[in-house]
């Protein structure tokens, strides 16, 4: 009896040092990038199997209010939206008020080319149609109110760049269309879908569809960094990313949204996978994108990942399916990005937390 309780004991204290090692090691990443504590920083978290086994904040989330960050910090996500948009779709079509497999002009019927983009188009970024990201005049319209139609209206008669299915190009403009397909089917607006169906019904208390308006607890502010210092972030109204980039969030939020997916909380799981599957091309060849996430892989181990920016923020976030080890970083500087930083957090992770 003794002989077992000394071996446990040994195997705590073990367990104990490593983890004390990998936060050790987790710090050094962070801080050879995150080096003004006096500055705009980032919050980080490293969970396995539900539960975080590493989570810290570094750095300030408000300037002129010499306020610090903290582990509950709300972030503008950017395009890491794009998983709630992918899910919400994949969630009507289990209702029936749709088919990845429709053609967009089912429900949008003045679309260009319509018949040819389907939905499954948009969530893999194959449908060839304008990124509205890349248009000059994007600058016209930054700081407006807009209608999801009047987004839609704003790029759809733009040259394509190819033809459906052709080739894969990161499109912000096929997940604006989703959006608004999903208010089209829904009879709701993507903000109350969203709300209703995934954040209230998981619990994510502290997420939200992105405000400069509303009092948030917690606020992270964002900023650029110029030669001379420090500026608060550029402007933009909310409604122009839309779908593909206008959510908030912070770690635990994060948690309980890739908790949920891997308990089909939201879907049952033959119709999950289909954001988890790698999908072809016209000519067969394969793409490393499902619906919503980047499917690729650390040294031949399989992961999902997908990051976000927009005006002020960056965010990264990298899943290991085999190991359910899931790395999040946000960033309130868009002169900080956590993208590599995560994934270098994640090959270690994987390393030093790898089911033997």
């Amino acid at each position: 009896m003794r002989k077992i309780f000394l071996f446990c004991s040994t195997m705590v204290l073990a367990f104990s040092l490593n983890a004390q090692k990998l936060d050790q090691k987790i710090d050094s990443l962070i801080l050879s990038e995150f080096k003004e504590s006096d500055g705009p920083g980032g919050v980080f978290m490293v969970a396995q199997k539900g539960k975080p086994v590493y989570q810290k904040a570094f750095g300030m989330a408000n300037l002129e209010l010499d306020a610090k960050l903290n582990i509950n910090s709300v972030f503008q996500i950017g395009s890491m939206t794009k998983q709630f948009t992918a899910i919400a779709i994949l969630m009507l079509e289990e209702q029936g008020k749709l088919k990845v497999s429709d053609p967009i002009s089912k429900y949008i019927p003045s679309y260009p080319n319509g018949n040819n983009i389907t939905i499954h188009h948009l969530l893999t970024h194959t449908s060839g149609i304008k990124d509205f990201t890349k248009m000059k005049t994007i600058a016209d319209i930054a700081q407006k109110e807009m209608t999801p139609e009047e987004m839609v209206n704003f790029f759809k008669n733009e040259p394509v760049d190819f033809a459906p299915g052709e080739k894969f190009d990161y499109n912000n403009s096929g997940y604006v269309v989703l959006g608004y397909i999903i208010e089209l089917t829904s009879g709701e607006t993507y903000e109350d879908f969203i709300r209703k169906n995934i954040f209230d019904k998981i619990g994510m208390t502290n997420s939200y569809y992105a405000t400069d308006r509303k009092i948030i607890k917690n606020r992270a502010y964002g900023y650029h960094k110029k030669s001379y210092g420090y500026v608060n972030k550029t402007v933009i109204n909310f409604s122009v990313p839309f779908a593909s980039g206008s959510l908030m969030s912070t770690l635990d939020n994060m948690l309980k949204w890739q908790n949920a997916l891997n308990k089909n909380l939201l879907l049952n799981s033959k119709n999950e996978m289909k954001a988890f599957t790698k999908y072809k091309l016209n000519n067969g060849k394969e793409i490393e994108y499902g619906y919503g996430w980047h499917l690729k892989s650390i040294n031949g181990t399989a992961t999902r990942e997908h990051g976000g920016s927009v005006f002020g923020f960056k965010s990264m976030a990298v899943y290991i399916p085999s190991e359910d080890i899931y790395v999040l970083g946000f960033s309130n500087c868009d002169c900080n990005s956590p993208t590599q930083l995560v994934k270098d957090i994640a090959k270690l992770s994987l390393e030093n937390l790898k089911v033997k």
